[in-house]
């Protein structure tokens, strides 16, 4: 079963990670970087990706022409989506753990930052009674 694992952070404008001290920046991204490593060894690593800071994002639809229109930045939004990791696994439990280790990833001085990691299953493809 495919998982996407979504890691949302707090939104006060651009990424907070930016104001922490070197080390603790340094830390957290040799964290993030060896996680993914491991989830790749084990095979259950389908996709990861780290995304830029809410002050960069735009939202796109069609405008009546079919061109598109955007909207944004959103700075003000209470949370954003920071990154995601997409793995293919035995179980819905199995998800839960490796969300679990992600969340507690080290912020400021090393500690956990315990973070909310949103997990949803990535069907293999529409319902039976919709094909």
């Amino acid at each position: 079963m495919k998982y996407m694992l979504m890691m949302h952070t707090p939104s006060n404008g651009p990424y907070q990670i930016s104001q922490w001290r070197q080390e603790d920046f340094k830390a957290h991204i040799a964290f993030m970087i060896h996680f993914t490593k491991q989830l790749g060894t084990s095979g259950e690593l389908v996709a990861a990706e780290g995304l830029a800071g809410p002050d960069q994002a735009k939202r796109v639809r069609a405008g009546q022409d079919g061109k598109p229109i955007t909207d944004g930045v959103f700075p003000e939004s209470k949370e954003f989506l920071a990154g995601f990791w997409i793995v293919d696994v035995e179980s819905p439990e199995r998800a839960y753990a490796i969300a679990a280790q992600a969340s507690a990833a080290p912020g400021p001085e090393g500690k956990p930052l315990n973070m909310a990691i949103e997990v949803r299953q990535v069907p293999s493809g529409p319902p039976p009674d919709m094909a």
